[in-house]
């Protein structure tokens, strides 16, 4: 019948959570590679930002903006959604997953510092606005 896995009792959450996720990683996996074939573009451009997973290359107004790879999973987390805002909790899960907990004052020194990256490149730069007690929204540049 197409079974893929089981599990016998008594098992833990975090046991069927594990399966669970090592069984979406290999059918991302099989996706991944037909989606190879196509030819996938993996380019994200909100107004002037433009970020491209494959190169892990993060443009501000055709300028280069050197993010580490935690600070481009929350920069591509923000502008997924453009004034959305997002929990600094789902903040840390993209860019850390489950694997390592990070205090929430982390998710407030990394979004400092993109801050000042992109400070540093365009100085009217203030699009990442701090919503309080809550998180993080990326707002979209108006036309």
């Amino acid at each position: 019948m197409g079974a893929d896995d089981y599990i016998t009792k008594p098992f833990s959450q975090r046991l069927l959570v594990e399966r669970i996720r090592a069984i979406l990683r290999r059918n991302e996996m099989r996706a991944a590679t037909n989606d190879n074939d196509t030819g996938t573009d993996t380019l994200l451009t909100v107004g002037d930002l433009r970020l491209d997973e494959d190169r892990h290359l993060c443009l501000w107004k055709d300028d280069s903006v050197s993010l580490t790879v935690t600070e481009f999973l929350l920069v591509k987390t923000l502008v997924q959604r453009p004034g959305h805002v997002k929990s600094r909790d789902s903040l840390m899960d993209a860019a850390y997953g489950d694997a390592i907990y990070v205090d929430d004052r982390t998710i407030d020194s990394h979004i400092k510092r993109i801050r000042k990256k992109f400070k540093a490149v365009d100085d009217t730069f203030d699009y990442i606005d701090t919503v309080y007690g809550i998180g993080y929204k990326y707002n979209e540049p108006s036309a």
